[in-house]
């Protein structure tokens, strides 16, 4: 759930801090207080909103962290896979805004906000307007039944989509196979020229790294001559005087006086040393001289060689081993081609057989689909009953699509009347504002035993209804509430009444400004932010008499 939220400077927020708590968190005030700014930084702190059209112009900054606490296993997962640390189920998301750009952190480790929309799938969900005119799109309303079946239909539609991608495949090589015979032959010439080429070479992996390093080595020949040369001199070998004899003549030096101060052997074993690997040294070096020889023929075969090499590379790949490999999937080419009917029919058989096994899953995940749409839609028109639809009826209508699609054979559209003697119509083509309001409403009612998010937000739900209809939506959020924990902003008493806990939103001057602030009200609190909506600007005993039975009355509704 949402444990808390944290706001600096946005919009009228100067800095607040709220706590929530489990069940039915309702918050109200005057129209203008700063409600939007709320769902507003809850959406900006998800990746959804943007910082722009909140943040004031004399502000250096803003930021908006959640506090989420969760056991949901899809989020421990998805933050394990991230590398991100997850300790006693709590989550924190901080979204900063300075210097014009804006930077995201989970448990203070940034991370992309594509990441953060990612994570917040399983955190939390958001009602607004926008989302119940998610209803009036049909591609929705399969995913809604598919939620609702999802426990026969989990692996089934995994597996759907598996096999639609195997099917299709399938389809796609054995069309894009049946070319044309010319087309054949003008391709099985241009590999067999290619393949002959590469075998002509005669390739052996790891020539070329051996052929450059000759070839750098017989290029540099003169150099490498000199510098032996020059070393030799300098050290005394091939007879030359150099170090070596200067090295002899300090070791006799050192012998000659050994006999006065026993001391002087240890000084006298170093430099013999010395001259031991100095003479070694030398003796490699002429060794090496002897051995090295510079052959213009040799150099201009490899240099031959070489330019063979590098040329297959530009046309085949970048090292010998990838050009071998070419040149094998090549010639595996050249055998389809030359056996091409053989292959036809395999690839014929390949697509009938995964269109079958397709097929055979897709009509068995229609049927459960159909079977669980029985039971969707009563479900949804007794929801519906309870939200004052008194003679509304509910359908999901079932079409087969021509081409099926990852998810299957079918097309659904949610079918509704809300009135005695009005054919069923679609969704989209009958309901107003308020009532999609109250659809969405009932829909969550009913998917609230199904659905894993722990925290719902709704926004505007109390669009275009009043009296007992009102009644009616404050008593299925108590509902969905005993499952889920809500947040609900709203401007009607009935729905306030039903909180667990409630808030006010309000504008407080504070140093010749005009400042939001959210707070948790107390009881009596609660109820005079009742009577203030039940009464307006005057307050009466009787209006304060009514919000406080206003509240019981609620509060037996819970019960």
């Amino acid at each position: 759930m949402l444990v808390s939220l944290h706001v600096k400077n946005m919009a009228l927020i100067k800095e607040v801090e709220v706590e929530f708590g489990e069940g039915l968190n309702i918050m109200t005030g005057e129209t203008g207080a700063g409600k939007s700014i709320v769902i507003g930084s809850v959406n900006i702190a998800l990746g959804t909103g943007n910082f722009k059209d909140y943040v004031p112009e004399d502000a250096d900054y803003a930021l908006v962290e959640l506090v989420f606490r969760t056991e949901n296993p899809k989020v421990e997962e998805k933050l394990q896979r991230q590398d991100l640390p997850f300790e006693d189920h709590e989550i924190i998301i901080t979204r900063k805004y300075k210097g014009g750009r804006a930077s995201s952190k989970i448990n203070g480790e940034t991370v992309p906000v594509s990441f953060v929309r990612e994570l917040a799938g399983d955190l939390i969900d958001i009602h607004g307007q926008h989302e119940h005119q998610s209803l009036l799109y049909e591609k929705n309303h399969l995913g809604i039944l598919d939620n609702f079946a999802r426990a026969e239909l989990g692996d089934r539609l995994v597996k759907c989509r598996r096999l639609h991608r195997k099917y299709t495949q399938a389809k796609r090589q054995w069309a894009d196979a049946s070319s044309d015979a010319g087309s054949r032959a003008k391709e099985l010439d241009f590999l067999q020229f290619e393949v002959q080429e590469i075998e002509a070479a005669h390739l052996i992996p790891g020539e070329d790294e051996e052929l450059e390093a000759s070839y750098r080595m017989m290029a540099n020949g003169q150099k490498i001559m000199e510098a032996l040369s020059e070393a030799g001199s300098l050290t005394g070998a091939s007879g030359y005087s150099g170090a070596g004899d200067e090295i002899g003549r300090a070791v006799r030096c050192l012998g000659a006086v050994q006999a006065y101060d026993p001391s002087l052997g240890e000084l006298s074993g170093s430099l013999e040393e010395i001259e031991t690997l100095l003479d070694d040294f030398n003796r490699s070096l002429a060794e090496y001289t002897d051995s090295f020889s510079f052959d213009e023929q040799q150099m201009r075969q490899t240099e031959e060689r070489l330019d063979l090499i590098n040329r297959l590379k530009t046309k085949y790949g970048q090292s010998v081993p990838e050009i071998l490999d070419y040149a094998k999937e090549k010639q595996a080419r050249i055998d389809i081609l030359n056996d091409y009917d053989s292959y036809l029919e395999q690839l014929q058989r390949d697509y009938e057989s995964s269109q079958k096994e397709f097929s055979r899953l897709a009509d068995e995940i229609s049927g459960i689909r159909k079977q669980y749409a029985g039971i969707l839609s009563e479900k949804i028109r007794a929801a519906l009953v309870d939200l004052n639809f008194l003679d509304v009826r509910f359908e999901i209508v079932f079409e087969e699509l021509s081409e099926p699609t990852e998810n299957g054979k079918d097309e659904i559209c949610f079918m509704i009347s809300t009135n005695p003697g009005l054919p069923m119509r679609p969704l989209a083509s009958v309901a107003s504002g308020g009532e999609l309001s109250r659809i969405m409403l009932a829909i969550k009612a009913v998917m609230a035993d199904k659905d894993a998010v722990e925290t719902l937000i709704f926004d505007e739900i109390d669009t275009g209804i009043s009296g007992r209809t009102a009644q009616k939506v404050s008593e299925k959020m108590a509902v969905i509430a005993r499952n889920h924990q809500v947040l609900c902003i709203t401007h009607l008493a009935q729905i306030a009444a039903m909180a667990d806990r409630h808030y006010i939103i309000e504008k407080k001057p504070a140093n010749s400004k005009t400042v939001t602030n959210i707070g948790l009200l107390d009881p009596d609190e609660s109820i005079r932010e009742l009577a203030r909506i039940l009464g307006g600007a005057k307050i009466t005993e009787t209006v304060l008499e009514s919000a406080r039975e206003m509240k019981e009355l609620a509060a037996r509704a819970k019960e």
